[in-house]
């Protein structure tokens, strides 16, 4: 299948317009049905959202090059202190290092206790202190572990410590997005796995946003005490992004209308399965921007320049989002359209630079000839 390079900013002004909510239940993809959701959420909330800089509405891209290609069905990615970049196989369950400048590769090992199986294996990933952290589907669940690692390119992964475990795993649905926030806590985006009620379940891990600490306990200030569920109401949350001023963005797949792109804050409700995209009802968060589902089905998520950037699978484009303090300051663009195929995660490397990673080789996709790769962005 050939991907003509079609890069239409245009399409954004058509799709996207509405205000934070959540997503319904569903595959990443449904051929014939609505398009997939994408949320962002937010983590804590800023201590003072005032004098936040606001994106210009036009923005660009510029791919500067391919940083590595041929890895198979890759998902997440960290970047470590010196600049390389560690990134997770769903299905192969290794961990490999890539070096930030050469692209040069070092599979680091292959994890223990990963069972593959339709939307889980070998999810995201996070770095921290002398510690990979990793969110992976299990025999019996999906569990958030980290393992020690020295850093140099030679070092072995240590032995996987869980860090919270009983997070719901299914075919479909299971989440995986995992980052360390400002405040220091750990993040998760789980799913709901198919079983919709599991959203609306403030006793369950699925369909959430959690927030623990490094340990996997409760974070302090948590909206629901003893418990590490920070919002609820979530479909698919893969993409969890911090702006400038502390606050949280999440990325949710919608089932046959919307995806998402929300701002979180602790203790709300985005409304899965009783809402898509904007409801207006009293009691749900509405989202910041919403998409069909054919234009985006979002993953990752980043904040670079003033916007949101939010890659898209079945969409197969990268979407900006630009931002006004904790609104939209602009109708979302799209850059990339079918250029690389399905995109996975997209990490801030600093300044005006992204990481951005496809997904062509995860079943749904259509590989080429290099797929899997690792692009190197610059934006504006």
């Amino acid at each position: 299948m050939s991907r003509p390079a079609v890069v239409k900013a245009l399409w954004g002004a058509a799709v996207l317009v509405l205000v934070a909510g959540c997503s319904s239940g569903g595959t990443e993809e449904q051929p014939g049905a609505a398009p997939p959701t994408s949320a962002s959420a937010p983590a804590s909330p800023p201590a003072s959202p005032s004098g936040s800089a606001t994106a210009p509405a036009g923005g660009r891209v510029s791919v500067a090059g391919t940083l590595t290609d041929g890895l198979e069905s890759p998902w997440g990615l960290a970047q470590l202190p010196d600049g390389d970049l560690l990134v997770s196989s769903r299905d192969e369950r290794t961990i490999t290092r890539v070096d930030g400048r050469t692209g040069a590769r070092t599979v680091l090992g292959e994890v223990p206790g990963v069972v593959p199986g339709g939307e889980g294996g070998l999810l995201g990933l996070a770095v921290r202190d002398g510690w990979v952290y990793a969110y992976l589907t299990a025999a019996s669940d999906n569990r958030i572990v980290r393992m020690r690692y020295g850093g140099g390119a030679g070092d072995a992964l240590g032995a996987p410590q869980p860090v919270l475990t009983g997070i719901p795993k299914g075919f479909v649905h299971d989440g995986g997005r995992i980052a360390f926030g400002p405040d220091g806590m750990l993040y998760a985006g789980t799913g709901e796995t198919g079983r919709t009620g599991l959203s609306q379940d403030r006793s369950s891990l699925g369909g959430k946003i959690l927030r623990m600490t490094p340990e996997g306990r409760p974070a302090p200030g948590n909206p629901f005490p003893g418990s590490v569920v920070y919002s609820y109401g979530h479909r698919n949350v893969q993409g969890i992004a911090w702006d400038a001023e502390g606050r949280l963005w999440a990325a949710e797949f919608g089932q046959n209308t919307w995806d998402e792109l929300n701002l979180i804050e602790p203790g709300r409700n985005y409304g899965w399965p009783e809402a898509e995209g904007r409801a207006g009802r009293a009691g749900f968060v509405d989202p910041v921007a919403q998409w069909p589902t054919s234009e985006a089905s979002p993953s990752g998520i980043a904040y670079a320049r003033g916007a949101i950037w939010m890659a898209g699978l079945r969409g197969e484009r990268l979407w900006r989002v630009p931002l006004s303090g904790a609104e939209r300051s602009g109708d979302p663009e799209a850059f990339l359209s079918g250029e690389y195929g399905r995109l996975r995660t997209v990490v801030a490397a600093g300044g005006d630079r992204l990481w951005l990673v496809t997904s062509e080789t995860d079943t749904r996709g259509t590989p080429e000839p290099g797929d899997d790769r690792i692009l190197r962005l610059e934006v504006r």
